[in-house]
């Protein structure tokens, strides 16, 4: 280490303005990594600013101070946060002239928590299993003492960072905001289902509501979801588009809170799902194939005479496979009824909005051997869901959203006057 210093802004949390300490010109080893080195420079960045709030409480080291409050008090160990783990350093101490220590202000900023809780989340997001975080950092070279990096205490972080975005999303008001179209659909994780809900504004931007846990299947759990969404300040006073997955509870319930404002329609995908489901495999190609050129099409009547065409020749041959084509038929050509553009209609005839979601979900939870509980498998969601909002974009086709309001209103007044 030469004696040769250079002086350099560092930024603190809470500060006003960058502070300006001496830091002595650092050796770097040529063998260590770049992350390795950056974590050398960033305790020089720390010792420095330790050392430069001990001579704002006491003055330069041997100087007279006829007013002194405080003096230097030796050494002490302790640990600070950097570069995703708890390390081990030497901090002075500082004691007033009544004998009680006095807390240095950059200390207390780098000794927090907050930093290593991101870190833990990012990493896991990544595809970094608990088990393996520690290895995920840095720090052959330095001959350093890491500290909270331990699976459990990683597992700790993680259960901490995504409970608090759970509580976050549950308790985010909705008041304010003008959607159009409202998305909900489950994922299965273990034994446990949990449901996702996201909401297309007016300009046809995502927001994720928020999450629960049950199955879609369930009335209950429906009920709740829906009453949830009402307390939180979801308007039901207008017309909006409801994408489900199909199941009969939620529809039923959903109906029941929006009345003819509720216009449905049912995921295409999983009905495609459903249908292949209870055929061979000879012909799952060949179905799919006619129930993909109907939901293509621009014309709801030829869309309706394909798909009927193809439960006349099921019927007899594959039952089950007719049913389930036949049941809520109408309510998966909504999006063509209402007449709004291809590619608008593509972003709202399934639920692919929430299931690009979930596959990330499927991918950052692909480390869990075992499902503990339903607390366990919405942290997960919840975790998914944190990176899916970074990557949230306009739906495809929002240039056209007023065409689909307008369309939206007309349908609810046809609703009401046929109720009466």
């Amino acid at each position: 280490m030469s004696d040769n210093t250079r002086k350099i802004k560092v930024s603190q949390a809470g500060s006003g303005k960058p502070r300006v300490v001496s830091l002595p010109e650092l050796t770097v080893d040529m063998r260590a990594g770049l992350l390795e080195v950056g974590i050398k420079a960033g305790l020089e960045v720390m010792a420095a600013m330790f050392a430069s709030d001990v001579e704002t409480i006491c003055g330069s080291r041997y100087e007279h101070r006829r007013l002194r409050e405080a003096s230097r008090w030796g050494v002490a160990g302790g640990e600070v946060v950097l570069g995703g783990k708890k390390l081990r350093v030497r901090r002075p101490r500082v004691r007033s002239l009544s004998g009680k220590e006095l807390r240095l202000s950059s200390y207390e900023h780098f000794r927090g928590e907050d930093p290593l809780v991101e870190r833990v989340l990012k990493q896991i997001l990544l595809g970094v299993s608990t088990r393996r975080y520690h290895r995920s950092l840095e720090s052959g070279h330095l001959g350093l003492k890491m500290h909270g990096v331990s699976s459990s205490a990683v597992s700790r972080r993680f259960v901490a960072a995504t409970a608090e975005r759970v509580a976050e999303w549950m308790g985010r008001s909705l008041e304010g905001l003008e959607l159009v179209a409202l998305f909900l659909d489950g994922i299965g994780l273990g034994e446990h289902t949990v449901v996702a809900a996201i909401g297309i504004d007016t300009e046809g931007r995502k927001h994720a509501l928020g999450i629960w846990e049950g199955a879609t299947e369930n009335a209950a759990v429906c009920q709740g979801l829906i009453d949830d969404l009402v307390s939180r300040g979801l308007r039901v006073d207008k017309a909006i588009l409801v994408v489900i997955d199909g199941s009969r509870a939620l529809r039923k319930v959903v109906k029941q809170s929006f009345g003819a404002n509720a216009v449905i329609q049912r995921c295409q995908k999983h009905k495609e799902r459903n249908v292949r489901s209870h055929l061979p495999k000879g012909l799952q190609g060949v179905v799919g194939s006619q129930m993909r050129r109907a939901y293509h099409s621009e014309d709801v009547n030829k869309a309706r005479g394909i798909l009927k065409g193809l439960i006349t020749r099921l019927r007899d041959t594959h039952p089950g496979a007719a049913s389930s084509l036949e049941e809520g038929l109408g309510e998966t050509l909504t999006v063509i009824a209402l007449k709004v553009p291809s590619q608008l209609r593509r972003s709202l005839g399934t639920t692919n909005v929430i299931e690009s979601g979930m596959s990330i979900v499927r991918h950052v939870s692909r480390n869990v051997k075992r499902w503990r509980d339903g607390k366990m498998a919405v942290r997960w969601v919840a975790a998914g869901f944190i990176e899916v909002e970074k990557r949230f974009r306009c739906i495809n086709g929002y240039k056209w959203i007023p065409q689909l309001v307008e369309a939206l209103k007309e349908w609810r007044d046809i609703d009401k006057e046929d109720a009466a």
